[in-house]
């Protein structure tokens, strides 16, 4: 695929009416005569000029729902002029109220499909359940780019490239809106970290911020997007969602947005500026746009046009998706089959082969004919993140009862747990407590003060499970479990904070000395009542997990290992390698079977040091609830691994973009540097000269694939590049043809040493070939020129390669580029 459409002149292609009113953008903006409205423009203004200054008001923030369906925010509406409420919900990878809904594989899965198809029909399966479970607005999808490893929520959005993440939100907003509801491209802009999302201050210069962030909204707004969130973050000194460069002359101005916008949750700092810069809607509640914008009316500080643009905005989204005439679709029912299917398909496409010595996959022979499973991920699912991600499943099955089911009677399938994840029963206390199940009445208050005993000095991890309010647990009079700072309570991840049975989980990890340690515990059973868990993992514990592992390893033909971490909205990774112990356990399973693969349900890139010592390991990030069958599916070689990795993966935590300077990241007081400029992801890695552990595009399959016969020709103002891919192997199999651009000799800009510029995937039989066109669009072919304040055609002789990553091409030639398109927009 080649870049998605972001002229201007899309934008009036799309479905609805576009309103003449809504696409000024001066502070005082009135309405155009009546004579040059549509219908639906003067329904609005109709609507606007019945509305009663309260009323105007009223649509402008959230409130709480007298109905609640468990989604994230309410907008009430004006139930006298028909004007329905809003219910706004999460939905990266599924809808997230408290009814079940398909959760689809996290958006960085779908991306490494490579894909747009398959975008928009995860879009379409989003779009048709939030409608089924009465929801009118999407808060999704997120196209911030993957800049820092650690950041919290590369799951929840596609890439570290541009052009891959424009190409697939445009796609997955089509299939959403296709459906009746309105998407919500977040978070604009520049919100690629959790540490400090609130108050961050990202300093970034005009070519890298148009080049690299913006390129993905761009596309989102031609694509039709009716709302977009802003960002919690400053950008260059204001925070987002009172920014008018980026609301008013960049998004409204400069690509003609005529959707609304509203703050991310309490994001809003402002009534005056936020509403003056373009902000329309603070979420989820008015501390700003509520008491306060009235009184700024009527004092004179906020001209009642301006709550008027806004009022229009949002009633004008609403009229397109016919929420104002009555000519929405009835809501459909769900259909949980349909989605089940698209997030099965979702999975197996993006499953991400990165290493795989001696074949050791696919499991066929001797290979599977005993296979021990290894790790707490093993038999608890691993669907979700944490955080806005979380989706109520319709069902999840485990990996082991899926390869158990798969490898079929004739062979053996064993278990070993490896690293425990929620503690041994807690031994050592005094009398008078059943640490393992202590129910509390409601009402009543339950209290323990006793003794812990400690036989010999170690590492001990507490373990508390809670059915209600947190029990209080003292250890020397410490407390343990402390509440989270902030936000933190509402974000504990998807699968650590909460046990099997669906007790909340909470961990302290401590040195304890040999001896005795004073205990107490307090826990209330308030209005409900409650249950309780203390458990505990120690060192003595942990290697007997290893050796019953080891032990179940050496008695298989196969391992499946999986490992696992756990990010969630609201918090950074602090280390790239995996959480806990678990790279001892992988090197101790690895040792007594080198047939070993290890399954990774990560969030986003992790070290291995690990890598040499295992047969093959399989990038599964979060798959969703059909994650296990597409798990089993890819390991037995049903299908192809067709998933390529969407962002780079380093050597080690001292060899990124990010290592070794805290202006880039977390920041320094407050404020952040994007000081790569343009450099972003692989591109670093290019001009940095460093080598990474796995690059961007990688991904291996089980066949050969002969890539052929390049030629590289001008199509209109861009470049069609032609090659012929043949699958050489005995094996059906896939392949992502990745098209790189060099750069520009005429051009004084930075450049990158290659950007991905279009990309193709094939899945082809054995013996067959395919010819192949990829077009590059003059977008890719341009640099922003922040003295000009536009983009100029990289023209002159080009290097343009073919390959299967970003560090291995297959087919180099080069390209001609004339000065056909004028500086300006492409």
């Amino acid at each position: 695929m080649s870049d998605t459409v972001s002229r201007r002149s899309a934008l009036r292609l799309l479905g609805g009416a576009v309103t003449v009113a809504a696409a000024a953008t001066g502070p005082l903006a009135a309405p155009a005569r009546a004579l040059s409205l549509t219908p639906a423009s003067r329904r609005v203004e109709a609507l606007i000029a019945r509305l009663s200054p309260d009323e105007k008001v009223g649509l402008l923030h959230g409130a709480d729902d007298p109905g609640k369906l468990g989604q994230a925010g309410y907008v009430p509406g004006v139930p006298r002029l028909s004007i329905p409420p809003l219910r706004l919900a999460d939905g990266p990878a599924g809808v997230r109220v408290t009814a079940h809904a398909t959760a689809l594989p996290a958006p960085v899965m779908l991306a490494s499909a490579f894909d747009p198809a398959l975008a928009r029909e995860y879009g379409e399966v989003i779009g048709r359940e939030g409608r089924a479970l009465g929801q009118d607005v999407l808060l999704s999808p997120m196209v911030n780019l993957i800049r820092t490893p650690y950041a919290g929520r590369n799951y929840e959005t596609f890439s570290e490239d541009p052009l891959l993440g424009a190409d697939l939100v445009a796609e997955e907003i089509r299939g959403i809106q296709s459906q009746g509801l309105v998407a919500t491209v977040k978070h604009f802009a520049l919100n690629n970290q959790e540490k400090d999302r609130m108050s961050i201050d990202v300093r970034i210069a005009e070519q890298p911020l148009r080049e690299l962030e913006l390129r993905g909204f761009e596309a989102a707004v031609a694509a039709g997007a009716g709302a977009v969130m802003g960002a919690y973050n400053k950008v260059n000194g204001t925070f987002a969602c009172e920014n008018k460069p980026i609301l008013g002359d960049i998004l409204r101005d400069g690509w003609g947005f005529d959707g609304w916008v509203m703050t991310d949750w309490f994001a809003a700092h402002s009534t005056v500026a936020a509403l003056t810069a373009g902000l329309d809607m603070e979420m989820p509640s008015g501390n700003y746009f509520a008491d306060a914008l009235k009184k700024a009316v009527l004092d004179g500080s906020v001209p009642e046009a301006l709550v008027d643009r806004s009022v229009r905005r949002i009633l004008s989204v609403m009229d397109r998706f016919g929420l104002l005439d009555g000519s929405a679709p009835a809501r459909p029912g769900r259909d949980p089959r349909a989605g089940a299917r698209t997030a099965l398909k979702v999975a197996k496409a993006g499953a991400t082969l990165l290493h795989n010595r001696h074949a050791t996959l696919p499991l066929t022979g001797r290979a599977a004919r005993t296979i021990a499973v290894i790790g707490p991920t093993g038999t608890i699912p691993f669907v979700s993140g944490g955080g806005s991600a979380h989706v109520v499943p319709d069902h999840a099955q485990s990996p082991l009862d899926a390869i158990g089911a798969r490898a079929g009677e004739g062979a053996h399938v064993d278990y070993a747990l490896g690293e425990d994840l929620f503690g041994k029963p807690l031994p050592g206390t005094s009398a008078g407590a059943d640490f393992e199940g202590q129910g509390v009445a409601p009402g009543a208050t339950w209290t323990y003060d006793g003794t812990l005993t400690v036989d010999d000095a170690d590492e001990w991890t507490f373990c508390i499970h809670y059915s209600g309010d947190r029990p209080k647990v003292l250890l020397e009079g410490t407390e343990l479990f402390p509440p989270a700072p902030g936000l933190g309570e509402l974000f504990a991840g998807g699968l650590v904070g909460a046990a099997p049975d669906g007790l909340t989980v909470r961990r302290s990890t401590l040195n304890l000395t040999a001896g005795t340690h004073r205990l107490a515990v307090t826990a209330k059973g308030r209005d409900k009542g409650q249950l309780f868990r203390l458990r505990r993992t120690t060192g003595a514990t942990r290697a007997a997990d290893v050796a019953e592992a080891v032990r179940a390893a050496r008695a298989a033909d196969s391992v499946v290992l999986f490992a696992y971490e756990d990010a969630t909205e609201g918090a950074d990774r602090t280390s790239l390698a995996l959480p806990g112990h678990q790279s001892e356990l992988i090197e101790a399973v690895a040792a007594a079977n080198s047939r070993t693969t290890v399954v990774l349900n990560t969030s986003s890139c992790t070290t291995m040091p690990w890598l040499d010592r295992v047969g093959a390991v399989l990038q599964m990030y979060y798959p969703g609830q059909e994650g296990a069958e597409a798990t089993a599916a890819v390991l037995f070689g049903d299908c192809d691994p067709g998933g390529r990795l969407t962002q780079t993966f380093p050597v080690a935590e001292d060899r990124h973009p990010m290592a070794g300077d805290p202006r880039r990241y977390p920041g320094v007081d407050g404020t952040e540097e994007y000081s790569e400029g343009i450099h972003l992801g692989y591109r670093w890695y290019d001009a940095e000269d460093v080598t990474p552990l796995f690059p961007f595009g990688h991904g291996l399959s089980y066949t050969t694939f002969e890539y052929a016969d390049l030629s590289v020709r001008p199509d209109g103002d861009g470049l069609a590049v032609g090659f012929t891919v043949r699958n050489t192997g005995r094996r059906p199999g896939t392949t992502v043809a990745q098209v790189y651009l060099g750069p520009s000799p005429d051009l004084r800009l930075d450049q990158a040493r290659r950007a991905l510029a279009g990309y193709r995937r094939l899945e082809l039989e054995p013996g067959r070939e395919q010819r192949v066109t990829v077009r590059i669009s003059a977008r890719s072919l341009s640099s922003w020129d922040p003295e000009r304040h536009g983009w100029v055609l990289g023209t002159g002789t080009r290097e343009v390669s073919v390959g299967v990553s970003a560090r291995e091409p297959r087919l180099v030639g080069p390209g001609r580029v004339r000065s056909r398109a004028a500086a300006g927009r492409p």
